[in-house]
């Protein structure tokens, strides 16, 4: 059976919009009885919020269907050094990951530095950031999204802060979430699958779909956010890999672009 690793903003969702038949799209997939992960780079939000905030859009959906980087950053780091003293620059979705996880959020001495979006980052954090990494600490970022859409317009994402990081400490993080395999690996584990038994849809060649080639996945673009007809040769080349499906809309998929689920 084929199993898919949904994204969020640009697939089911723009800001606080549902995206045309998301709705009806995760309906299909209940009934017919896919099983299917939200993954999402966003780090910033708990699963249980993200999933409230689905539900008030119109689309079903539980906190143990969503997957955030923020998820995938605490295993990744719990597995390397369990009880791991982590300095944390992020919100509360990455802070509760982290300390689910048995991690401890300390200010001083950290073994990590695990940096995701932090909308009261502030120049004392970044000087922290860079001594505590230069002291020896790993530094570990959720996600490379360097804008985010809101509500306002584009806003400096998780990787805008780990640019600012990087420069000043002279390190290069490790990257957890899309377009790094390690967000979708995270994912295939939790439902207990293999690479090749999934679909990857998304809206992004530079991040989901190239995150789902380099974890062997299928990939589906569908057309309703970044990648767009016009700009899809160039961010193919970008990415440098094609996706297996290529839709115009959630509801294509359904049509003949969604390869067999049983």
């Amino acid at each position: 059976m084929t199993a898919l690793l949904i994204d969020l903003d640009g697939t089911m969702v723009h800001g606080n919009r549902m995206i045309e038949g998301a709705d009806r799209f995760i309906r299909i997939c209940r009934e017919q009885h896919i099983p299917f992960l939200f993954v999402t780079n966003n780090s910033s939000r708990t699963p249980e919020a993200i999933a409230d905030m689905l539900c008030g859009m119109g689309i079903e959906a539980e906190g143990e269907e969503i997957c955030t980087s923020a998820q995938a950053a605490a295993q990744y780091v719990s597995r390397e050094c369990s009880e791991a003293r982590v300095y944390c620059i992020g919100e509360e979705g990455l802070q509760k990951a982290l300390t689910s996880a048995g991690l401890h959020l300390v200010e001083e001495k950290p073994d990590y530095v695990v940096q995701g979006i932090d909308r009261n980052f502030t120049y004392a954090k970044l000087t922290a950031a860079m001594q505590c990494i230069m002291q020896g600490a790993a530094f570990i970022m959720t996600n490379p999204d360097v804008q985010l859409p809101s509500h306002e317009g584009l806003i400096p994402g998780a990787g805008t802060i780990g640019a600012a990081i990087e420069a000043a400490s002279q390190t290069s993080p490790v990257v957890i979430g899309k377009p790094s395999g390690i967000l979708m690996d995270y994912a295939l584990n939790r439902l207990g699958i293999k690479a090749e038994q999934a679909v990857v849809i998304g809206d992004n060649m530079l991040t989901d779909i190239a995150a789902g080639a380099a974890a062997g996945c299928r990939t589906a673009l569908v057309m309703t956010g970044v990648t767009t007809p016009s700009n899809m040769e160039r961010h193919i080349q970008t990415a440098g890999v094609r996706p297996d499906y290529v839709c115009s809309s959630l509801s294509e998929l359904w049509g003949g672009c969604l390869p067999p689920t049983k």
